[in-house]
């Protein structure tokens, strides 16, 4: 069973809006993963944004899809056993990805 997907939007000193999603994503909750980005992405304009996977347990292909919809607008933070993951999916060459 998927652990509830939840979502919490914050922003840092310098104004960067950040998302931080807990739970699992997978292909059950990936569409509503996309929507929080893109809702995300539209509040923070024409910037980047910052997307906390820290509190995140598990990872699909449906969920890294996403991803790749939205990388070009946003900066990833993940947890050491995520991060490896999302480096074997290529996310580490088109984005910046801090542990």
């Amino acid at each position: 069973m998927t652990t509830e997907l939840t979502f919490a939007t914050s922003e840092r000193p310098d104004g960067v809006l950040v998302l931080a999603v807990a739970g699992e994503i997978d292909m059950s909750n990936a569409e509503a993963f996309s929507v929080a980005l893109t809702e995300t992405h539209r509040e923070a304009g024409a910037g980047s944004f910052v997307v906390d996977l820290t509190r995140i347990g598990y990872l699909d292909s449906a969920g890294l899809a996403v991803l790749f919809r939205h990388v070009e607008q946003l900066e990833l933070v993940a947890a050491p056993l995520l991060a490896p993951v999302l480096a074997i999916a290529g996310l580490d060459d088109i984005t910046t990805i801090k542990g």
